[in-house]
């Protein structure tokens, strides 16, 4: 587990060190114009969406460490040719290497972490593997940034080969590895002959309490993270008056709040239902919203306003601390142990969904429907809560609050083609 880990924090550090500048290499250091940086960001993410589909029944087939060392190693390739790209075919298809294996290691690392890790474990696991990302991204932004400069595009080079090479000691720490089975996974649910049975995506939307944690996912990262750099930047300008520096600021109080948040709210969250948790953060985020809408439509002062929308992004941070030990850890232990693959793959293609989708509506909205977008988002906040509670019907009491079944190695019992039903 800590080699793991510690994969993930140095790929995350690689990440960091690209990610926020990926627009400005394209557009002003290559000189390829805003129409094909907007492309290559496109291709990225459209490249995960086409990689997803086929990941969970390979690594459910193959195993996660293979997986994971393969796109490792397409991801290292696609950082290492952007960074020598001059043109717009060999912009885009970096783009594809490098969106496609960035977005297959998600999965593989979720399941390796449940095959290394049992109830009594697993919710810290995951806590821990979201510090590091965020630790690892704010690291890296923070050098990259001291690094990048525009005139010099051997500066962007250097960038992008710390990020390749970080991509391949993830590869080599992935080699390591010994990587055994859950214990939790094999004694509750040793062989799923049903799901087999039915086909792994049949018995995937067979089953009610994921695919209602799907539909919850996909709010929970539209309504967040898909409007972090899009529709909440855009109304932060425009309605708030917000210098674009002090998003930069807004985004490091987010990273911050994570930071110094996580383990705190993880003594919080371990002993209590995870769908009241998830209901909880709906309404920190309605929070969140209200005080960003005060920033562009309260009329105070410039400073109160800046205050105001630098604190939104700070409690969504709260939230996304409580979101990382609650969501993941469900999602491995709502999966048979034949289909963690497939479970973590299709959560991650969810997420990868809203993501491609929350720009595309909110950027607009942020920026000519002020009102209307903070109401939108304020409401699709109250949402979550409303659709965790309905999720928490759908639960085993162990499934919900993990802390139950302590004494116990027993996890869930899984039906994929029906579950608990609430009592009349």
């Amino acid at each position: 587990m800590r080699r793991i880990q510690a994969g993930n924090a140095l790929s995350a550090f690689g990440l960091g060190f690209t990610v926020p500048y990926l627009y400005v290499y394209v557009a002003q250091v290559r000189d390829l114009g805003a129409t094909t940086a907007g492309a290559v960001l496109a291709v990225f993410a459209l490249a995960a969406l086409v990689a997803l589909p086929f990941t969970g029944r390979v690594i459910d087939r193959r195993g996660p460490l293979p997986v994971l060392v393969g796109a490792a190693v397409l991801a290292s390739v696609g950082a290492a040719s952007m960074g020598l790209a001059g043109s717009v075919p060999a912009a885009v298809l970096s783009a594809a290497l490098l969106g496609a294996g960035t977005a297959v290691m998600q999965p593989a690392l979720a399941t390796m972490i449940v095959w290394s890790s049992d109830a009594s474990t697993r919710t810290r696991a995951f806590a821990t593997q979201f510090f590091l990302q965020n630790l690892g991204l704010g690291i890296g932004g923070l050098i990259g940034g001291h690094i990048v400069d525009e005139s010099r595009p051997g500066s962007f080079l250097l960038l992008f080969g710390i990020e390749a090479a970080m991509f391949l000691v993830l590869a080599g720490i992935a080699f390591s590895v010994r990587l055994p089975r859950s214990l939790s996974l094999q004694e509750v649910r040793p062989e799923n002959a049903e799901a087999k049975a039915k086909g792994g995506m049949r018995a995937l939307l067979g089953h009610r309490a994921m695919v209602q944690l799907c539909v919850l996912g996909f709010v929970l990262f539209f309504a967040c993270y898909g409007q972090f750099e899009s529709g909440l930047a855009a109304y932060g300008t425009e309605a708030a008056g917000i210098e674009p520096a002090t998003l930069g600021t807004a985004l490091a109080a987010n990273t911050a709040v994570i930071v110094v948040a996580q383990f705190v709210v993880l003594k919080f969250v371990e002993r209590r239902r995870r769908s009241r948790v998830i209901a909880v953060v709906g309404l920190i985020w309605a929070v969140a919203w209200i005080a960003a809408g005060y920033a562009g439509l309260g009329h105070g002062s410039q400073a109160m306003a800046t205050a105001a929308f630098v604190s939104a992004y700070g409690l969504f941070g709260l939230g996304e601390a409580m979101l990382s030990p609650t969501v993941a850890p469900l999602v491995a232990d709502l999966a048979p142990e034949a289909m963690v693959g497939q479970y973590n793959s299709a959560f991650a293609l969810v997420k990868q969904l809203a993501l491609a989708v929350g720009p595309a509506v909110g950027g607009p909205m942020g920026a000519a429907l002020h009102g209307p977008y903070i109401v939108t988002f304020v409401l699709f906040s109250l949402g979550i809560s409303l659709l965790a509670l309905r999720l928490g019907r759908r639960l085993t009491p162990v499934q919900d609050q993990p802390s139950l079944g302590s004494r116990s190695r027993v996890v869930a019992t899984h039906k994929p083609a029906e579950q608990m039903e609430p009592a009349a």
